[in-house]
């Protein structure tokens, strides 16, 4: 039997976009790039620190002959409107159903239709395992590197959801990884907000949105600025890439969104319950980090909109039981309407008793003197 031809079959009646194969050899072309990304202190906490355990999949399953890669479209469309007053924008990304949910569901039930004619060993992962999904992606030959960094497939674009299955089956891979096409096109690095893609192919993820929303590491004041209102994900780059202007569309309706349509409501966030939050938006992708990263992203935002409207909503988080939610809306207040801000900030450093919390308050009202000073 033609295993590969049976396993892409099977692919399409499991309604699977893009599928690939590629060998187990340890991907050395990027080791370098990987220690430098590190001595640079460029490689964020969500990454592997062993980086051989990102390069070479034998080290994750030693019998690994084979890796299957599966790819899904998540380049939805939606033209409804929330009728929220304040609206906190989300990536496609995490759009509708939590995307991790989506692709495991698909690689269990392809692994399913392998086992019912052969017997084999593997391992799956969907964006949780130590490898580097877009180098195998690449090497497996369903796309190629764009200049943002994203895996561009030739029919769906970059808009495309990545897992891979490690397996022990000898099956004919694809050999050369694909070359760029982007050309002379610098669109995306032109239009990144924070500047985090520093050269083509080379992406600083410490600067990008995408990340910003999702760390619980302190957001420099300069890069809060250029978050706008995005409260989780960025999909600037490949909205401007023009290898999505005419891309194949999601089939997947598990994307879509049904209950949040594309934004959170911020207003609701910042207060609602922990059971509130998880009843309502623990089953979109951007949920994983918990109602505070959001509620802080939500605090950001409303210090973007400029609108002192907004004060009356923030004033009270100066009072939260989390310090982060604390200093993030002293900072939103202070940037609105630094001379009021400042008067609620110091009433409230009468009180505070956490000294790092002090601390950041003190630095904030310095740092918006200096910040009008050096505008006017």
């Amino acid at each position: 039997m033609d295993l590969k031809g049976y396993i892409i079959d099977k692919s399409k009646e499991l309604n699977i976009d893009i599928i690939g194969f590629t060998g187990c050899e340890p991907f050395y072309n990027i080791k370098d790039y990987l220690m430098t990304r590190q001595r640079e202190n460029k490689q964020t906490e969500f990454e592997e620190r062993d980086i051989d355990k990102r390069i070479n999949p034998k080290l994750i399953f030693p019998e690994c002959k084979t890796i299957i890669v599966i790819g899904l479209s998540y380049n939805t469309r939606l033209k409804e409107r929330v009728d929220y007053k304040l609206k906190g924008l989300l990536s496609k990304s995490s759009w509708g159903l939590d995307y991790h949910i989506v692709l495991k569901n698909k690689i269990e039930n392809l692994i399913k239709e392998i086992e019912r004619i052969r017997d084999f060993n593997y391992r799956y992962f969907v964006d949780t395992g130590p490898l580097i999904d877009r180098e195998i992606a690449n090497k497996s030959g369903i796309g190629y590197y764009g200049k943002n960094c994203s895996i561009i497939n030739d029919e769906y674009g970059s808009f495309v959801f990545i897992g891979h299955i490690l397996t022990d089956l000898d099956i004919e891979t694809h050999s050369n990884t694909l070359e760029s096409q982007c050309s002379d096109c610098n669109i995306c690095i032109s239009y990144c907000p924070t500047g985090a893609l520093e050269e083509p192919f080379q992406l600083n993820p410490k600067k990008c949105i995408s990340y910003l929303t999702q760390t619980k590491d302190k957001i420099p004041y300069e890069l809060r600025d250029k978050m706008g209102t995005k409260v989780y994900g960025c999909d600037t780059c490949q909205l401007v890439c023009p290898k999505n202007n005419d891309a194949k569309k999601s089939t997947h309706e598990e994307f879509l969104p049904k209950e949040i349509k594309r934004y959170i409501d911020i207003e609701e966030v910042l207060s609602i319950s922990n059971r509130q939050f998880k009843g309502k938006y623990g089953g979109m992708a951007g949920s994983w980090r918990g109602k505070n990263i959001l509620k802080r992203n939500g605090i950001i935002a409303l210090g973007n909109m400029k609108d002192k409207n907004n004060i009356k909503l923030l004033e009270p988080l100066l009072w939260d039981q989390n310090s982060m939610i604390r200093e993030y809306a002293a900072w939103a207040i202070l940037k609105i309407d630094y001379e009021y801000g400042k008067e609620v900030v110091k009433k409230r450093l009468e009180v505070e008793k956490e000294e790092n919390t002090r601390l950041e308050m003190k630095n904030l009202i310095k740092h918006f003197i200096h910040k009008d000073y050096q505008q006017k």
